[in-house]
């Protein structure tokens, strides 16, 4: 148990296709837990998939688009009948739109924005809190990023719906801390080596920032008692350094 502290535990890993999710879903692994990867593209889950299980670890995959309707009570339903709960929920999955004016936020995307990065995360946190709730220790941990509470020109749109996002997380801990064994963590990753990083900062060297494998360490750390990088006694709000995401 010593290599394997998470062994026995089931954790839900959203946006685990690439980037911060995709590591965060291997560190999992590697620690014992079975994972289930969701996010849209099947193949992208397949390779992540397939990594794992070379590496000794379990996953399964749950293609889904979290913005349909349904998706997300079928995905629950599906983790009911399987396992009948759920330790980990890692809500990782989010849309970076373009970086505007707030006065030429393009209202289209900005109705994908909170859809994905707001609604989403309500609805997961309702369809899983039972299943959280079953676990001996049910734990969150929802990926933020500083413009949700530090307002910066032109990520108007990303920012609002990270306040959000982080608004919704901290009522979910308060709410669920004096009658479960639920916690929630609020990470900040800051820089971090993703596509979305990429997008936002075009004409950045990729190598002058963090990979996201240091983050996935420092997530699963959280989820590990005693942790020397992360101890328990960290669950709130976490921050790796200050840049956006």
């Amino acid at each position: 148990m010593a290599g394997k502290p998470l062994e026995g535990r089931i954790a839900l890993v959203t946006g685990a296709s690439r980037g911060i999710g995709a590591a965060t879903a291997s560190e999992l692994a590697e620690a014992g837990a079975h994972v289930v990867l969701a996010a849209r593209k099947a193949k992208d889950l397949e390779a992540v998939e397939e990594a794992i299980h070379e590496a000794g670890g379990t996953a399964t995959i749950a293609p889904l688009d979290l913005t349909e309707s349904d998706s997300i009570a079928r995905l629950a339903a599906a983790v009911t009948e399987r396992w009948d709960k759920l330790d980990v929920l890692v809500i990782n999955a989010a849309m970076l739109p373009s970086l505007t004016p707030v006065t030429q936020i393009d209202p289209k995307q900005f109705n994908q924005v909170l859809t994905l990065n707001v609604l989403a995360t309500q609805a997961l946190l309702a369809a899983f809190d039972p299943l959280l709730k079953r676990s001996a220790r049910g734990r969150v941990i929802g990926l933020t990023s500083s413009v949700g509470a530090e307002p910066r020109a032109y990520w108007g749109a990303y920012g609002a719906s990270k306040a959000a996002f982080d608004n919704l997380l901290a009522s979910y801990a308060q709410e669920v801390e004096g009658i479960s064994g639920t916690r929630v963590a609020i990470v900040d990753p800051g820089a971090t080596r993703t596509q979305m990083r990429a997008r936002a900062y075009p004409g950045e060297d990729p190598a002058t920032v963090k990979p996201p494998e240091r983050v996935a360490e420092r997530i699963v750390a959280l989820l590990t008692e005693n942790s020397p990088i992360c101890p328990a006694s960290a669950w709130g709000s976490v921050s790796f350094d200050r840049d956006a995401r």
